[in-house]
């Protein structure tokens, strides 16, 4: 049995090493120890389970320990996470999903996506907590609500349009008091679909000859605003997401195959594209709205 040790502090910054570890197992069973997890985010979360995918996929029986107890347990309960674990993981018990209260910072628990109308469902179930935390919160104009919705929805049909496969999506306030100052909002949508290279191939590749790859696919999209639809008009979502993201000073990134491509604020300085990165066969789209300023 391969074991693969999960770090005590699991997010959108560290997630990479658990896809390689998963990838590199083969067909023998795996087990992903996280019985010394302290902290996850929501990326962290759907990499778990996006790895327990890639590992099943490829044959080997995937199981997963976590602490015994302690207050990440708790939150995990909260997100609906044993839920979502209890259809990747062998023997792992499915707890109800806790709906949070009104003043719960969890804005969307753990949501599976493999059809539109479970893209409609998510919007119309996250539509009054957003306003919370979106306005009250987040200091964001009461108009946001409804830009904040089409983006949930984008990032969410992506999952129906590329993946050919179920994803996750989730999302949760945090305060960031020492890393940024503020109060933040971090969505996370993964899936181990076909991702963006496999996706747009048909309509695309050709043009690109032998540029063609995971770094290309991601910049035809993100900065180019090529869809695989051969019509012009359709599958805009990624380009509207950043001009959103950006007026927000938020952050967006998209990880697909050996690439990641990424719009960064000034708050979070890093790479806009990078490559060799270890392979993750489908998408992870991460999102980052912070706390609204005064000029």
């Amino acid at each position: 049995m391969r074991v693969v040790e999960i770090p005590s502090s699991l997010d959108y910054r560290n997630v990479d090493a658990v896809f390689a570890e998963a990838a590199a197992a083969g067909a023998e069973p795996v087990l992903f120890d996280a019985r010394r997890l302290r902290w996850i985010d929501p990326n962290g979360m759907l990499a778990l389970l996006c790895a327990g995918q890639v590992a099943s996929a490829n044959g080997a029986a995937a199981r997963l320990s976590l602490p015994a107890g302690g207050d990440v347990v708790g939150y995990l309960d909260r997100m609906g996470f044993p839920a979502a674990a209890a259809s990747v993981f062998q023997g792992s018990p499915r707890r109800a999903v806790r709906t949070p209260s009104r003043a719960s910072d969890v804005l969307l628990e753990i949501t599976s996506i493999a059809t539109n109308s479970d893209v409609h469902d998510v919007v119309d179930r996250v539509q009054s907590r957003a306003g919370a935390i979106l306005s009250r919160t987040l200091r964001y104009p009461l108009a946001a609500v409804v830009q904040f919705s089409v983006i949930l929805s984008e990032v969410c049909q992506n999952i129906v349009e590329h993946a050919d496969g179920p994803g996750w999506v989730a999302a949760q306030r945090y305060n960031w008091t020492r890393r940024l100052g503020r109060q933040v909002l971090v969505i996370a949508v993964s899936d181990v679909g076909r991702g963006f290279r496999d996706s747009l191939a048909e309509e695309h590749a050709e043009r690109f000859g032998d540029r063609w790859g995971d770094v290309t696919a991601l910049e035809a999209a993100f900065l180019m605003g090529l869809t695989r639809f051969p019509d012009t008009g359709r599958g805009q979502g990624i380009q509207q997401i950043r001009k959103q993201v950006a007026r927000w000073q938020g952050l967006v990134s998209i990880r697909s195959g050996t690439a990641r491509i990424a719009d960064s604020p000034s708050w979070h300085p890093s790479p806009p594209v990078v490559d060799g990165l270890p392979r993750f066969p489908g998408a992870q789209i991460n999102l980052v709205l912070p706390e609204r300023i005064d000029d």
